[in-house]
């Protein structure tokens, strides 16, 4: 089913302008129920070629297979790629140092779930994220940097959720949805690993972002003496 863009009111006028327009922000989605938050703000453009690259999804009964598999996703676009995932890199970046203005990098995760099971994000909950990652690329919030990239602050998604959805979004919701799970993260980074191995001609860069990303997950895993680290004890630091 499809509509004329033309057709909707909030249809920017500049749609047919052959000089286009800036691209502000670029994300990459997976399906995860158990490791990355909802969102996630890359470190740099290497990074968010690593980010993208390392998406893992599970399977959903609106795929082949069993349910709840999950696979990696490179670029959540696997199925589309014509190149070499060497050479895939290597154009992205290259890209990237061609540009004035780079884009920012985010990775999205709707399938999150509790321990019960459960999903931690509503439906309507990606609309937030979205416009924390748009005001990200208008300079309009801080955020909380980690190993795996920035994190939104809590105030800024409280105020969010109740401008957008006039929801009250808890610190417990935000907790949940946010704290780090660093022998889950160490445990994806070994899995890349492990399938970047197999792959040829992978640059040296994919290779240094997951050394530098490894060392400082382990780094913090060291330093607060557990597991699950909070958004709030990376404030305290």
């Amino acid at each position: 089913y499809t509509i004329n863009l033309t057709d909707l009111s909030n249809c920017d006028p500049k749609l047919e302008d052959p000089n286009g327009v800036p691209i502000h922000g670029i994300f990459y989605g997976g399906r995860d129920s158990d490791t990355m938050p909802p969102v996630v703000e890359s470190l740099s453009w290497e990074y968010g070629i690593f980010m993208g690259v390392t998406i893992e999804s599970e399977t959903t009964s609106a795929t082949l297979g069993a349910v709840g598999v999950r696979k990696a996703s490179p670029m959540a676009n696997l199925d589309f790629l014509v190149v070499p995932l060497g050479k895939y890199l290597k154009n992205h970046r290259k890209f990237g140092n061609q540009l004035k203005h780079c884009p920012k990098v985010f990775s999205t995760n709707y399938f999150l779930k509790g321990k019960d099971g459960k999903y931690l994000n509503g439906i309507l909950d990606k609309k937030v994220w979205v416009i924390w990652a748009e005001g990200r690329t208008q300079g309009d919030f801080d955020a909380i940097e980690t190993p795996i990239g920035y994190l939104p602050k809590y105030d800024d998604l409280k105020a969010l959720f109740k401008l957008e959805l006039d929801k009250d979004y808890s610190q417990e919701d935000y907790t949940a949805q946010f704290k780090l799970k660093i022998k889950k993260l160490l445990d994806k980074l070994d899995r890349m690993e492990e399938m970047y191995k197999t792959e040829k001609d992978i640059p040296t860069f994919f290779w240094e972002v997951l050394t530098k990303q490894r060392s400082e997950l382990k780094k913090v895993l060291k330093r607060y003496g557990k597991d699950v680290i909070l958004p709030s004890d990376l404030l305290s630091k």
